[in-house]
């Protein structure tokens, strides 16, 4: 099961694992309901994508706030 990580501003590939690893050992767990709806998709094929922040984004965001007031404005 791939797991493949994507900048919820940006779009930008972030990461992927190809390993055999469990939602447990990725932390998966620890995110409520409302997170992983909001975070984590599961497609198809059996890959999972995973809805995070790179860090250009959370620089901009950090030293900008209001950014987060506009919606795709990062993109």
């Amino acid at each position: 099961m791939p797991v493949i990580y994507y900048c919820r501003h940006c779009g930008t590939k972030v990461g992927e694992i190809h390993d055999d690893v469990s939602e447990y050992a990725l932390g998966f767990h620890h995110l409520t309901p409302e997170e992983r709806s909001e975070m984590i998709s599961y497609q198809a094929g059996g890959e999972i994508t995973v809805r995070v922040i790179c860090d250009y984004c959370r620089t901009a965001l950090e030293t900008n706030p209001e950014l987060s007031l506009l919606p795709n404005l990062l993109q």
